[in-house]
């Protein structure tokens, strides 16, 4: 049923006592530390940090100040709305905490605690966090099952640990100088500690240009960093270091049955889904009518009791529209449903939403995702959504491509790959309005690479030549090559077999600094909280372990999991074309937004103009309008650094209000660009 009533909050059968235990909050945290001794600047800076990081946390703040640390936070109420303030500390007051996020595991930890003699005062998982460092120190995050990022200040030992989650869902950047360190859940609150410079990475820039994020544990502001998803950061007399407390690994494959492998797959994906439920506040789910999102809120279905309030966003362009799709899971699952339609005017959206992401980024889904956002947080306070299936289960259509690709470089030695399909890639024109059977160029140019590379080159939204030739040459990295952000990652992997190594490569590039970055800053910009039960690591860890050919068989993807659900969803959810969260920009762009890119992107006070050859955004501009090439997503992604450059050239970055790009010289240093105004 599609209506706009909010429904009551749900309650789990079986678990009411748990649901009143739960979990604490999703918030924004920052903090300004110095071994040396805090300066006055320093703690006069925490308020506008903390400010900077409102929209994370509207419904209360606190702070606190020592001679060394700084810490604030700003909240979302989600559990123990009245007990649930930070800075939280120990019984002593000589460890202190801000913590960003949601510990699911929390009623055990609790009762686990108490029997080892500690009391709480409240029932929140920050205070669980605490008592778990008293006992286990750097090791306490071991113990979370959850999404988490948070600081943790001990006085008595004049020492910082900072952690972030396994996957990467909750955000933590860093800044540093020495013995100082000031941190924060976004860049904008890390702005407006003292001396903090804005300036440019080349290498981000490039690799912005190549697959439209930046990959951690780089940001755009050459010295501010991402603390990469499964580690944590030490501050001490010693300095900073890093330790990796979790991968995914891929041991020996189960060796059950199919049938039993399906059983196992629904036990642990239910098990997921309901330690994600735990909340004091309406919650409800994201519906695009795709088969992760629906397993998510038909396994929803089975265990609250009321209907589950879903939300769905669409457009009018009937090629991107999954509307219709969402309505028939939404009437099969007797939801408290919620739709709207996405119309070219949200450009308006851009200049703010290039103010919460603070990096410039370029999936265009992140216009969808606010709006979807936005919706449900008018409707509930936590959203449960489908993230993390395609990486988790080999479901994108790519899967199968490298796989076949895979297959016939097998069959043909690498020297002479690379000797006949090497220059066949150079000569075979890029023609985007040929029928996709004829559109061969990309395939001839992965046969005549490694499986590596092959990855590399689909992983970039255009020919990686031609970021590089975007940017003017004085603003260029000189030696650097993206394609070391896949290579890395895809050695690192203990996997035998290459579409594991794949999944790998995607699930820490791709999934955490593209998909997890776009839904927490829009659903953070409207108060809304995410979760994504998919990527809980215990569900993540099962999966690794299932055999890839129970993941990708006979060129379908996902194939346990759809065999799974598919006696509930049914075929007409199961077996329908994936579509995709995509946004039609590239008829908008000759269309409805023509006249405002051009005003946009050749006005002669463009922030571009100072570091990209504009006669390339021409060229590609050009060819775009006339049908020859289909360009929208790198034009979006000029589009995107424009608006970023213009949002962030000014010192005052702790409202989203629209602000003119000031006159910007070429002023290349160095290492870097400055973006001082």
């Amino acid at each position: 049923m599609t209506q706009t009533a909010v429904a009551s909050v749900p309650c789990v059968r079986g678990m009411a006592c748990r649901v009143r235990l739960g979990v604490a909050d999703v918030c924004g945290i920052t903090g300004i530390v110095d071994i040396g001794g805090r300066s006055e600047a320093d703690g006069a800076a925490i308020g506008r940090m903390t400010a900077a990081l409102h929209h994370r946390g509207p419904d209360d703040s606190g702070s606190f100040i020592d001679s060394h640390a700084a810490l604030g936070h700003a909240r979302l109420s989600i559990i123990d709305l009245a007990a649930g303030h930070q800075p939280m500390c120990n019984e002593d007051e000589s460890i202190w905490i801000v913590f960003n996020g949601e510990i699911y595991n929390f009623p055990e930890l609790h009762e686990t605690l108490e029997g080892r003699g500690h009391c709480f005062r409240s029932r929140c998982d920050t205070e669980a966090i605490i008592h778990l460092y008293e006992d286990y120190g750097d090791r306490c995050v071991d113990f979370l099952r959850g999404m988490f990022a948070f600081a943790i200040w001990d006085q008595k030992r004049r020492r910082l640990l900072l952690a972030r989650d396994r996957l990467g869902i909750k955000p933590l950047y860093y800044w540093q100088d020495g013995t100082r360190l000031a941190f924060g859940s976004e860049i904008k609150a890390i702005l407006q500690a003292p001396h903090v410079p804005r300036r440019i990475n080349p290498e981000a820039l490039q690799d912005f240009l190549t697959y439209h994020w930046v990959p951690a544990p780089k940001s755009m502001f050459e010295g501010i960093f991402k603390l990469p998803a499964g580690h944590t950061a030490i501050l001490d007399e010693h300095g900073l270091r890093f330790r990796q407390y979790w991968d995914l690994h891929f041991p020996d494959p189960h060796r059950e049955s199919e049938e039993v492998l399906r059983e196992r797959f629904l036990a642990e994906f239910e098990e997921s889904v309901r330690i994600h439920l735990l909340s004091d506040v309406p919650l409800g789910a994201f519906l695009s009518g795709g088969v992760d999102s629906s397993a998510v809120v038909a396994t929803m279905a089975k265990l609250v009791q009321g209907p589950v309030v879903t939300n769905s966003i669409g457009f009018e362009e009937s090629g991107f529209n999954e509307l219709e799709y969402a309505n028939a899971v939404a009437q099969k699952f007797g939801t408290d449903h919620h739709r709207q339609i996405v119309r070219p005017d949200v450009i308006d959206l851009v200049e703010r939403l290039a103010w919460h992401y603070d990096e410039p980024f370029a999936d265009s889904s992140a216009i969808p995702t606010y709006c979807v956002s936005r919706m449900t947080r008018g409707n509930v306070t936590v959203a449960l959504s489908g993230d993390g299936g395609d990486e988790n289960m080999a479901g994108y259509r790519k899967y199968k491509i490298h796989q076949r690709e895979r297959a016939l470089r097998r069959r043909i030695p690498s020297a002479i790959r690379r000797l006949a399909f090497g220059p066949m890639a150079r000569l075979y024109p890029k023609a985007d309005w040929l029928p996709r059977p004829l559109r061969a160029k990309s395939t001839f140019r992965n046969l005549a690479s490694s499986d590596a590379e092959a990855i590399y080159l689909s992983r970039a939204a255009h020919a990686p030549e031609l970021a590089l030739a975007l940017i003017r040459p004085e603003a260029r990295a000189r030696g650097y090559d993206p394609f070391t952000t896949i290579e890395d990652h895809y050695r690192r992997c203990d996997a035998d077999d290459p579409l594991s190594k794949e999944l790998y490569s995607d699930i820490k590039t791709y999934l955490c600094d593209d998909i997890l970055v776009k839904v927490d800053r829009a659903s953070m910009a409207v108060g809304l909280e995410v979760r994504v039960p998919i990527l809980d690591h215990k569900f993540m860890e099962f999966m690794a372990a299932v055999p890839s050919d129970l993941k990708l068989r006979a060129g379908e993807g996902k194939y346990l999991f759809k065999q799974a659900v598919r006696p509930f969803l049914g075929p007409e959810v199961v077996d329908r074309p994936k579509m995709g969260f995509s946004v039609p920009l590239g008829e908008w762009f000759r269309g409805p937004l023509r006249e405002l890119t051009e005003d946009t992107l050749f006005a002669p006070d463009a922030f571009i103009r100072s570091i990209l050859d504009m006669d390339e955004i021409r060229r590609i501009w050009r060819a775009h309008q006339a049908g020859i090439s289909s360009m929208e997503s790198m034009i979006w992604a000029v589009f995107m650094l424009e608006q970023w450059g213009r949002n962030f050239l000014r010192a005052d970055v702790s409202s989203p209000e629209p602000v003119s790009a000031p006159p910007y010289g070429d002023r290349a240093q160095s290492n870097g660009f400055d973006l001082q105004s």
